[in-house]
């Protein structure tokens, strides 16, 4: 009887080659999905939802022809007004705001009338600003100011008499709201949802709007709530209906400016971007007053997977199924023991 013949011992290379091609196709699909986990952009929230506040901010414009834009101003008593005056012309204006709540200058005083009744009743604010110029000025207002009026005019001889005047209103004691707005070069609002809820009507609201890019733009607010804007259709209805709000966000990142204005009543107002061409490219949002906000999308997958990702992938992927197909070929690895055969 012939000894049993000795089983030959597997090679190394042999066992170790079904785990490596393992790792490697386990690599081709675990690489991309780490470097999504890893290497996503943060969410961008899809609501702005407007808190309270205890300063109501105004930009006005002083303009040489001769107005004050915007020329009525409400904000609700019990804060303090905060305003920054620019003069986007070439000579002196000033804001100079009454002290008196209910009284109304004649327009055909002469402008020494004008000074004297200055000098018998004082003002709450008086502010020059050279051409070109800007100024930050606050006053504060009482809650017992509810629902006073006040005027405001520039005391430079006969601009007052030529139209430059306004009014502040002070709605109501209950204080106002504030929110935020980004711009965007992907000629979008980030969020491009904001909403705004008050008890009362109407109430002033503050957009704090920031410009993320280096593009100029505009954050121009529809006057009537439940209106559907187009790029077709925007000029005309602006012409007609002039907008709560048009704000100039200038171009640069971290640039920003204040959109305040008072909302008239509950409802949805469909804002735009009026630069040419923004607005067609998809530039728009809406403010939801007194009214639920739909469900917003989820945010499309933000996963940054870089091209030498996808490459490596592709190897590795290649690299595998090269080693499986020569495996097939040359036979099974590790290659199965054999069964010792004894002669009798």
């Amino acid at each position: 009887m012939n000894e049993p013949s000795a089983v030959r011992p597997v090679r190394p290379l042999r066992r170790a080659a079904p785990w490596f091609i393992a790792a490697l196709l386990l690599a081709t699909v675990g690489l991309p999905v780490a470097a999504g986990t890893f290497g996503h952009l943060p969410d961008a929230p899809s609501v702005g939802y407007a808190r309270p506040l205890n300063t109501t901010s105004f930009v006005v414009n002083m303009t040489d022809t001769p107005r004050f834009v915007p020329q009525f101003l409400s904000a609700p008593a019990g804060n303090t007004l905060a305003l920054r005056l620019v003069n986007q012309g070439a000579i002196v204006h000033t804001f100079t705001l009454l002290k008196q709540s209910g009284v109304r200058l004649n327009a055909s005083w002469t402008p020494p009338q004008i000074d004297h009744f200055f000098a018998q009743n004082g003002s709450l604010l008086n502010v020059s600003v050279p051409g070109g110029g800007e100024a930050n000025v606050s006053v504060a207002f009482n809650a017992s100011a509810g629902f006073d009026s006040f005027e405001f005019v520039s005391l430079i001889p006969y601009q007052f008499q030529a139209g430059m005047f306004g009014f502040l209103n002070l709605t109501s004691t209950a204080p106002g709201l504030e929110t935020f707005e980004n711009t965007t070069d992907s000629y979008a609002f980030v969020p491009d949802a904001l909403a705004a809820n008050d008890t009362h009507y109407p109430f002033n609201l503050d957009v704090l709007v920031t410009n993320t890019g280096n593009l100029a733009h505009t954050f121009s607010l529809a006057s009537q709530a439940n209106v559907t804007l187009s790029p077709a259709n925007f000029t005309s209805y602006f012409q007609q209906h002039a907008p709560l709000v048009s704000v100039n966000v200038p171009g640069g990142a971290g640039s920003t400016v204040w959109a305040n204005f008072t909302v008239p009543g509950p409802g949805v107002f469909q804002y735009i971007c009026e630069v040419p061409g923004h607005f067609a490219a998809g530039m728009t949002g809406f403010l939801y007053v007194g009214v639920p906000v739909p469900p917003q999308p989820g945010p499309p997958s933000t996963a940054v997977v870089e091209s030498w990702v996808l490459v490596g992938s592709a190897a590795l992927l290649g690299i595998g199924v090269f080693a499986a197909i020569v495996s097939a070929f040359f036979g099974r690895f590790p290659e199965a023991p054999k069964e010792p055969t004894e002669h009798h």
